[in-house]
């Protein structure tokens, strides 16, 4: 059974060549937004939190300070709306889900840059 899973994930769910990124990534999400009949492209610039979830069930949490409120949106890697991703720069961080960014404010909300 779990073959046959495999199998149709692979064959049938539509793959998006995005960058690899992961929590700590400072990255700017495309998508695209159908208002009636008008569509426009709306971009969704901040830190990665969490990527969670394998196959056409990942998901990735991005996280934004829109003035003093902190902004939090989560957007499936399949999801049909999703145009582009781009990394802006890549953070050095020691964990893969950065929780703890929520509560930090300031200039301890300051990710180190990873050294290439």
């Amino acid at each position: 059974m779990a073959n046959l899973v495999d199998f149709v994930n692979n064959e049938f769910v539509t793959r998006k060549d995005f960058p690899v990124f992961g929590a700590g990534d400072t990255i700017t999400v495309y998508y695209e937004i159908k208002e009636g009949e008008k569509t426009r492209t709306q971009f969704f610039k901040g830190v990665v939190i969490q990527r969670r979830g394998t196959g056409s069930t990942e998901t990735f949490t991005i996280r934004k300070m829109s003035g003093a409120v902190g902004v939090e949106r989560i957007f499936p890697v399949n999801l049909p709306a999703l145009q582009k991703v781009e990394i802006n720069k890549k953070g050095a961080v020691r964990r893969a889900r950065i929780f703890y960014f929520r509560q930090l404010t300031g200039k301890k909300a300051k990710i180190k840059d990873k050294r290439r």
